[in-house]
C-alpha cells in the first residue's frame, strides 16, 4: 500500500494501476482526494499522503511522501483513529499558524511493525518486555508455548501474534532477534531456490554468440578474504590506458517479475553479519554461476574506458554485455603485499595480472589526488569482529583502507560515473550537502574540543580546514565521524541532484549487483537504452521513484541490523568482564556521556556513569558495571582520566 501512495504522489497512469489497487483508487477518486488528468491519477493539491510519526499528547507528526515536502503537524483531535507507523490519507489545514498542519482523512493501512519482548521478572512476575524501549509489552502469556524467564519473541504489532525466537541466555539467539526486528528471513522459499536450481552449473561460452569475448584478458578480483560474492573484475591495458570493469551480470538470470525477482525487490540488499551473509539472491547464484570466480567462464556487464594519461580524462567509453575468465581471484592482503615487494607470481596468468597492478596503482592513486579537489576524504573506520562457534566475541579491529582497497575504489567510482551519465531518470545515488542547522551544531561540538575553524570561503574549504587541525590532534577518526553526522544521508532518488561527499555531478550504482538491487535496475534500464527497447525502459522507470524509496529504507534496515546484532555481541562480551577497568575514549557529551571502549576489545559503546566535567574524546578509565543483555546496554563508571608523561591529562 506504500508503494501506492508514492506512486500517486508522483502520478500514477491507469495502465500501471495493479487490480488489487482499483478499489481503492475508486473510492479515494469518489472522495475527491484524487484528481485524473491525461489518464493520469494524483493527489488533489490539498491532500497529503504519509506516516504518523513522533505521536505526543498534543498530537502527531505526519512524515510526508514526496521530495522536499515538509512534516505536517496533527493535533490529537484529528488523528481519526490513526497510530504510530500508520499509513494515511491527510488534508492540510489552511490560515493556521506555528507551521503546515493537516488532518487525517483515511487510515491507509495499519503498521506492520515487529517488536522483539523477553519474558523478565518484575514484581514476582512475568512480564513481557519490549529489548528496545524497556517497556511492558500488554500480551496474554497464557498462549504462549514458552513461558521461562529469558524467553524471547517477535511480536507483530498490528495483530499481537508471537513468535519463540529462543532463550536470551544463547548467543545465537542475538541473530534471530535482529532479524525479526525487521521481519528479515534468510531461507529462500522453495520457488525461488528452484528458478536458482534450474540454471547450467557453469557458463557455455557458445550460447552467447553475440556478447564481447574478454577471456582472452587477464582479469583478476580483488576482495576481503571472507567474500565469496564477486560482483566486480577489473583489467588495465597499460600500452593504451584502457581500464575494463566487469560487472556480474545478474540481470541476465534475474528477470523482472516472477518469484526470483520478487524476492530480490522484497530483500533489497545482502546483510553481511561477522560470521556469514545473508544474501539477495539464492547462493547458487550469489556465490556461485553470478559470481566472477577464478579460472571459470563467467557473463559480465563491462565498461572499457580510455583514460587519457595526462589530463586523466575518460576520453571514451563503451559499454557491452561480455564473456570474461578472471585469471586469479586475489585478497585485498594479496595485493597489498605484492606492491610491498613481499609477493611473487607463481604462474603466467598470476603474472599476467601482476604486471598492471603497480601501473594501475599509480593511475588510481593520481585519480583519488584529482578526486580530492572537489570530494572528500573521510577517514572513519569500519569495525571488524570476529565470533567464535557459539556466538562470542574472539577479537575485533577497526579495518584501515590500504592501497589495494583505494586501488579497487577508484576503479569502481569511474564505472559508476560513468553509468549515471548514460540516462536522466532512473536510479541515482544522490548526497545533498549539509544543511546549515547541522552545519552550526558541527561548529559547536568542535568548539568544545578547541577546534575553531571560520568558514573559508567555500564548505569544501572549510571542512579541509577542520580536518587539518583534527589531524594536528590525532582525532582524524573521531571528527571525520562528526563531520559525516552533520551531512545528509546518502539515498537513491529518480533524479540527479549530484553527490556531495565525492564531489560528483552525477553518481549511481552500477559495480555491485549480487548484493543491491538498485544496480540489478541500473544494469536493466542501461540495457534498455542500448537496444533502443523504449517498452522495456517504460517498465523498468515505472514506478520509479517508490522504488528508490523502497531500497533506500531497505539499505538502512540493512545498516543497522549489521550495527545492532554487534552491539549484542559487546553485551555479552562486557557482562563477562564487570568489574574490570579498560581504557576508552568519550564520543558522546549531549544527554548523557557515552565512550567506546578502545582496549583488548575495541567498539564497545557504553553508558559512563560518575563523571567529572568530561568533555568529548577525552582519554579515559571505566569499569563495567553491569549489563542488560536485553537491551544490550551497557553501563560503566568513570575511574580517571588518563594524562600523558608529562601529567596533562589527554
Amino acid at each position: 500500500m506504500k508503494s501506492l501512495l508514492i506512486r500517486l504522489t508522483h502520478g500514477l497512469f491507469i495502465q500501471d494501476i495493479a487490480p488489487d489497487e482499483q478499489e481503492s483508487i475508486q473510492q479515494w477518486y469518489g472522495m475527491k482526494i484524487l484528481t485524473l488528468e491525461e489518464g493520469k491519477y494524483q493527489f488533489a493539491s490539498q491532500y497529503r499522503a504519509g506516516i504518523i510519526a513522533s505521536v505526543q499528547t498534543t498530537g502527531a507528526y505526519l512524515q510526508t511522501i514526496g521530495e522536499s515536502v515538509r512534516d505536517h503537524f496533527i493535533d490529537t483531535s484529528y488523528l481519526n483513529g490513526a497510530r504510530a507507523g500508520d499509513m494515511v490519507i491527510a488534508q492540510r489545514l489552511l490560515g493556521r499558524r506555528g507551521g503546515p498542519s493537516a488532518k487525517v482523512i483515511v487510515v491507509v493501512g495499519r503498521s506492520e511493525t515487529f517488536s522483539i519482548g523477553v519474558l523478565t521478572s518484575k514484581n514476582s512476575q512475568l512480564v513481557m518486555q519490549d529489548i528496545r524501549t524497556s517497556q511492558t509489552i500488554p500480551l496474554s502469556l497464557s498462549d504462549l508455548p514458552k513461558t521461562d524467564e529469558g524467553s524471547v519473541y517477535q511480536i507483530n504489532n498490528q495483530n499481537s501474534q508471537a513468535l519463540y525466537l529462543g532463550d536470551l541466555s544463547d548467543p545465537l539467539v542475538d541473530e534471530k532477534i535482529v532479524l525479526a526486528l525487521y521481519n528479515k528471513h534468510d531461507a529462500f522459499e522453495e520457488d525461488v531456490l528452484e528458478i536458482a536450481a534450474s540454471f547450467p552449473k557453469e557458463v557455455d561460452a557458445s550460447l552467447y554468440p553475440t556478447r564481447r569475448d574478454l577471456r582472452h584478458l587477464p582479469f583478476c578480483t580483488i576482495d576481503p578474504v571472507t567474500a565469496k560474492d564477486y560482483d566486480d573484475a577489473i583489467c588495465f591495458i597499460p600500452e593504451t590506458s584502457t581500464l575494463y570493469v566487469a560487472i556480474a551480470d545478474v540481470s541476465e538470470y534475474v528477470h523482472p517479475f516472477g518469484a526470483l525477482d520478487a524476492e530480490a525487490i522484497y530483500r533489497s540488499f545482502s546483510i553481511y553479519l561477522p560470521h556469514r551473509s545473508i544474501p539477495m539472491l539464492p547462493r547458487q547464484l550469489s556465490e556461485t554461476l553470478c559470481s566472477l570466480q577464478p579460472l571459470v567462464d563467467r557473463l559480465a556487464y563491462t565498461f572499457e574506458m580510455h583514460i587519457d594519461p595526462h589530463t586523466l580524462e575518460v576520453t571514451d567509453t563503451k559499454l557491452y554485455e561480455s564473456l570474461i575468465h578472471s585469471h586469479r581471484r586475489f585478497t585485498y592482503e594479496e595485493i597489498d603485499l605484492f606492491l610491498e615487494g613481499h609477493l611473487t607470481a607463481t604462474t603466467e596468468k598470476e603474472s599476467r595480472v601482476l604486471e598492471y597492478i603497480p601501473q594501475l596503482n599509480t593511475l588510481t592513486g593520481r585519480l583519488k589526488e584529482q578526486r580530492m579537489i572537489k570530494g572528500f576524504d573521510f577517514r572513519s573506520s569500519e569495525l571488524e569482529m570476529r565470533l567464535d562457534d557459539a556466538g562470542n566475541i574472539l577479537s575485533t579491529e577497526f579495518a584501515l583502507e590500504t592501497p589495494s582497497h583505494a586501488l579497487i575504489e577508484d576503479c569502481m567510482l569511474l564505472a559508476n560515473k560513468a553509468a549515471a551519465s548514460m540516462y536522466e531518470r532512473g536510479v541515482f545515488r544522490i548526497h545533498e550537502a549539509p544543511s546549515a542547522m547541522k552545519l552550526q551544531s558541527l561548529t559547536t561540538e568542535l568548539a568544545s574540543i578547541g577546534i575553531f575553524v571560520e568558514f573559508q570561503g567555500s564548505l569544501k574549504e572549510t571542512i579541509t580546514a577542520i580536518q587539518a587541525e583534527a589531524e594536528k590532534r590525532g582525532l582524524i577518526s573521531e571528527v571525520d565521524t562528526l563531520i559525516i553526522r552533520a551531512q545528509m544521508q546518502a539515498r537513491y532518488a529518480p533524479y540527479n541532484t549530484g553527490h556531495f561527499g565525492l564531489g560528483f555531478e552525477r553518481y549511481t550504482h552500477f559495480t555491485s549487483p549480487i548484493r543491491r538491487y538498485s544496480d540489478l535496475i541500473v544494469h536493466r534500464l542501461l540495457k534498455a537504452i542500448k537496444a533502443g527497447d523504449t517498452e522495456e525502459g517504460s517498465y523498468v522507470l515505472r514506478n520509479i521513484e517508490s522504488l528508490c524509496t523502497s531500497i533506500s529504507e531497505k539499505e538502512r534496515e540493512a545498516s543497522d541490523i549489521e550495527i545492532r546484532f554487534q552491539e549484542r555481541k559487546f553485551a555479552r562480551w562486557a557482562a563477562t568482564v564487570i568489574g574490570q577497568e579498560f581504557t576508552a575514549r568519550v564520543m558522546q557529551t549531549e544527554d548523557n556521556i557515552r565512550a567506546e571502549i578502545h582496549d583488548v576489545i575495541t567498539g564497545a559503546k557504553v553508558n559512563v556513569t560518575a563523571h567529572f566535567g568530561l568533555m568529548l574524546f577525552d582519554d579515559i578509565v571505566v569499569k563495567i558495571e553491569s549489563v542488560d543483555l536485553a537491551t544490550a546496554k551497557i553501563t560503566a563508571s568513570f575511574v580517571r582520566k588518563i594524562e600523558n608523561e608529562a601529567g596533562i591529562s589527554l
